[in-house]
């Protein structure tokens, strides 16, 4: 199994709508996507280590495939409608990890 993260730093004067976020943009990329996303997860930054501190995210999203291959395929001729999306929610270039996942 892979995990595609998607990374949005904290960036001062940078925007973020997560209410967007959450009910549109993620929806339409589980639909798009179909059952090949296994599961869809997103992280709302809180904090940083020290308390008080900021998080070095907004947000994080973890999106679950059976492969690479899966992935690219799946996303592919979708990628210029999610990518699209982009500008209705932020302003922040988000970054891309492709992760192994093993479970312990």
């Amino acid at each position: 199994m892979i995990k595609v993260s998607v990374f949005y730093e904290n960036t001062e004067g940078k925007k973020f709508d997560m209410a967007y976020y959450c009910n549109k943009h993620i929806p339409m990329i589980k639909e798009k996507l179909g059952i090949a996303c296994k599961r869809v997860e997103v992280d709302e930054g809180l904090g940083g280590a020290q308390p008080g501190s900021k998080p070095a995210f907004v947000a994080v999203a973890h999106l679950l495939f059976d492969s690479v291959e899966t992935f690219q395929n799946t996303f592919g001729p979708h990628a210029a409608i999610i990518m699209g999306d982009v500008p209705n929610y932020t302003d922040i270039q988000p970054i891309v990890q492709i992760s192994n996942v093993t479970q312990m």
